[in-house]
């Protein structure tokens, strides 16, 4: 498991975005360097925009909840500074550390790689 450190947008943590399938996710808005680490392994990194304005480029980390055979994967983790529990909506801008794993796979459709969202830390909420 690995861990990046940067500003959180778009947070699903405890409930997760039922818009499409239903996944916890967060868009983290990373530094320069960061980012182009990840582009060069092959991983997709987007410019973030609010309201038209640019924010950064960030990675989206993200967990299915639905898997396969029926499978129901739980929430990730959510903890405050001091790595107590937390059961909180994280606002955008807020500073997080977010851990994660990296997986890929090849099917017919391609090849995919993508970071499963594991578990937060919010240093400064918004």
């Amino acid at each position: 498991m690995a861990i990046l450190e940067g500003d959180a947008y778009w947070v699903s943590a405890t409930n997760p975005n039922k818009t499409f399938e239903p996944v916890y996710t967060v868009d983290l808005v990373v530094e320069d360097s960061v980012a182009d680490d990840f582009v060069a392994r092959g991983f997709k990194v987007k410019d973030l925009k609010i309201n038209d304005e640019p924010v950064g480029r960030a990675i989206t980390i993200k967990r299915k909840v639905n898997g396969p055979n029926g499978m129901v994967r739980k929430a990730p983790k959510l903890f405050d500074k001091n790595k107590v529990p937390l059961d909180e909506l994280v606002g955008n801008g807020s500073r997080v550390k977010v851990q994660y794993n990296e997986w890929e796979t090849t099917n017919k459709y391609g090849d995919f790689k993508e970071l499963d969202f594991q578990a937060m830390q919010v240093l400064e909420l918004i």
